[in-house]
């Protein structure tokens, strides 16, 4: 198939539907309805880097030694070790990673304490992906306090340390630097 092929396809398709592509208006095809505001502020929970998003809550290293236990060990391994090939670790400080070999070297293993860049972002992520079987369903103090038990295994924060809103905003990832912030901004100017 040529490229021009390729483009006339889709350009027949959509003039089939009969609608203005230019005008800005959104379809209606008669499915669903308008979310209410509490139903996106449900789906609403993303954490950004500098903490923008943290829900009010806190936990505890303890704490989340008991909820990792009952509620990832199952797929991470106890401690974090990991189960290979399908659950990577999640706990262990390579020596070596200080040189972060990670660009020039795929088979290395990326831990948290190794590899993350924003423990705000940590929390995100389990807070929306896990468990694997339940996204989702982890209260606000069980993340607070997973993310405490994983940044406390990884050597990171004390092992009787709380984190709430603030204290996570404070922690300081090992890698942090290693990483380049995208500051694209979209339109005309994209880079």
């Amino acid at each position: 198939m040529t490229l021009r092929a390729m483009w006339v396809v889709p350009v027949i398709a959509l003039a089939a539907c009969g609608r203005d592509l230019g005008s800005g208006a959104q379809p209606d095809y008669g499915l669903g309805r308008t979310a209410t505001a509490s139903e996106i502020a449900m789906i609403d929970i993303d954490a950004a880097p500098d903490g923008a998003g943290l829900p009010p809550g806190r936990g505890t290293v303890e704490q989340g030694a008991a909820a990792y236990a009952v509620k990832c060990a199952a797929c991470h391994g106890p401690g974090g070790a990991g189960i290979y090939p399908l659950y990577p670790p999640l706990v262990g400080r390579d020596p070596q990673a200080a040189n972060f070999p990670f660009a020039t070297d795929p088979n290395r293993k990326r831990t948290i304490g190794d590899y993350w860049p924003y423990a705000t972002t940590l929390f995100d992520y389990v807070r929306r992906a896990m468990p694997f079987g339940a996204p989702g369903s982890l209260t606000t103090e069980e993340t607070y306090s997973l993310t405490a038990y994983l940044l406390a295994a990884n050597k990171i924060i004390p092992g009787d340390a709380t984190l709430d809103s603030a204290s996570l905003r404070a922690v300081r990832m090992p890698t942090v630097d290693r990483f380049v912030r995208d500051n694209r901004r979209g339109g005309a100017g994209l880079r």
